[in-house]
């Protein structure tokens, strides 16, 4: 017989798998700052949200904290390394001013886990209440992962191009919205379905945004790459006359 514990495990291994490609989407976007040296228009913001958000939910799916949240360890512990990756190469690659602000934030959001854990291992003395307590300040933290592509999605109106909003981190952001909202619905967990829920509202209208922008940003990437050969054909044409 097929229980309800066992369709949450399924579910949540298909979380996992979502939430995987999702933490590894950004991969061609970090190849491309890699190979030009630079962080260009990119936005850390969405990094150092998610990097946050993974160590809180690490914390939440312990079993001295959340027991039986194996599958929340172990996506979020995967998650965790991946953006510390991703930060790394920020941080590399990034002008001395951003460099500085970015380490310090990185360095404030390790600070306030580890308080964080501190508080509630040596002052809550039930799991539901630390369930509670981490579960709340989990769920903030998941509303700002959901949340950081905002500042990307007002520079794709502003600019009318999607250059700069990854296609797949917008996609698997709304299907992993999708499975988590699901997978804390069949044995309800309001800490999940809450920012899992306005993730995948947030997810579908990046997508939005995207079909909306993306005929322009065509256009406008095709005009950028023209204007330097159409200089180099004046240059010539400039020599050939003298």
């Amino acid at each position: 017989m097929f229980s309800k514990e066992d369709a949450r495990t399924v579910v949540g291994i298909i979380g996992n798998v979502i939430a995987l490609v999702l933490f590894l989407s950004p991969v061609p976007t970090f190849y491309r700052i890699w190979k030009k040296k630079s962080v260009e228009q990119y936005s850390p913001i969405p990094y150092l949200a998610t990097f946050i958000n993974c160590g809180l939910w690490v914390l939440y799916g312990l079993p001295v904290v959340h027991p039986h949240s194996t599958l929340v360890v172990t996506i979020n512990g995967a998650g965790l390394v991946i953006e510390i990756v991703y930060l790394s190469l920020f941080i590399v690659f990034s002008d001395a001013k951003k460099r500085l602000k970015l380490v310090a934030t990185v360095v404030m959001e390790c600070i306030f886990v580890a308080v964080l854990a501190l508080l509630v291992l040596t002052l809550a003395h039930s799991t539901k209440l630390r369930s509670t307590v981490v579960g709340s300040i989990c769920m903030i933290g998941n509303i700002m992962m959901y949340a950081a592509p905002l500042s990307v999605m007002k520079l794709v109106i502003t600019t009318r191009s999607v250059e700069y909003m990854p296609f797949f981190l917008s996609l698997f952001s709304f299907l992993n919205g999708i499975s988590w909202t699901a997978y804390a619905l069949i044995r309800f967990d309001p800490f999940i379905v809450a920012p899992n829920g306005m993730g995948t509202i947030l997810g579908l209208a990046q997508l939005l945004l995207y079909a909306t922008f993306y005929k322009s940003t065509k256009r406008i990437m095709a005009e950028r790459k023209a204007q330097p050969e159409m200089g180099l054909a004046e240059k010539k044409s400039q020599i050939n006359a003298v």
